[in-house]
């Protein structure tokens, strides 16, 4: 195929994506950054004067790293199965699969406009920070790497459930019952290190421990896992569900009736 169509193709889809996000800022921007200031307020400012320091920062300090990675898993995950499952409800989907573009053009695309709106709400995220702390970043190349792959991550997972899903119903479980549980465990709030040794051992099941860690170290230049399990377990991530993806999109799996 033209690598002119391909390029058109993949621009159309991202530029539709950007174009929703922003025509419904108040609902895909607002409400993350006003969440995320009343974590700051009662966890940072109330909660964190009691617990004090932790890993050598000011409790606020350390929560910063954790909550940003927070909203953009979220939002991330929330834009894709969203958006998708929206073109499979309104059949808009159908004009994709009768098109000339090959699948992983289609997935580039709805991933990239996931992409967008995760960093978009993370940097938000960050700039509201900074209203209630001072954050110097150790390392910028870990920091933005492990934050662009993180969004990768959960916009394929966000795929993955959009594909399946029959109602708008299904795209609320997930992340209700997974993805808000493995969050919170996720050690955004706290270091693995204060917790029995037994949860501890259970905790690094938890891939999302790994994506707050590495962006901490990021950020902080502290970890609770090493750097190499971190990229480890996110590239691993990325690839299973890249591959399960195209094999989902392929097969027309949830898509054709």
């Amino acid at each position: 195929m033209n690598s002119n169509v391909i390029w058109v193709g993949y621009a159309t889809i991202v530029r539709k994506e950007v174009t929703r996000i922003l025509r419904i800022w108040g609902q895909t921007i607002v409400p993350p950054a006003i969440t995320m200031t009343l974590y700051f307020i009662i966890f940072g400012e109330l909660i964190g004067r009691r617990i004090g320091d932790m890993g050598g920062f000011s409790y606020m300090q350390y929560i910063v790293p954790g909550l940003v990675i927070m909203s953009v898993i979220t939002n991330s995950y929330g834009n894709m199965v969203s958006s998708f499952f929206g073109a499979k409800f309104g059949k808009h989907i159908e004009e994709l699969l009768i098109s000339p573009l090959p699948n992983w053009i289609i997935l580039a695309g709805y991933v990239t406009g996931a992409l967008v709106r995760g960093l978009m709400v993370g940097a938000v995220v960050m700039l509201v920070s900074l209203f209630f702390t001072r954050i110097e970043v150790q390392h910028p190349l870990i920091m933005l790497s492990v934050l662009f792959l993180t969004a990768v991550v959960f916009a394929l997972a966000g795929m993955v459930n959009a594909i399946f899903a029959q109602k708008f119903d299904d795209i609320a479980i997930i992340p209700t019952f997974v993805l808000a549980p493995l969050t919170y465990l996720g050690g955004v709030f706290y270091s693995i290190s204060l917790l029995p040794e037994f949860w501890q051992k259970v905790s690094i099941f938890n891939p999302i421990l790994y994506m707050v860690n590495g962006f901490r170290l990021g950020m902080l230049g502290v970890s609770d896992v090493s750097l190499g399990m971190t990229y480890g377990v996110i590239l691993t991530a990325g690839a299973i569900l890249f591959v399960s993806c195209l094999v989902l999109l392929n097969r027309g799996t949830g898509l054709r009736t």
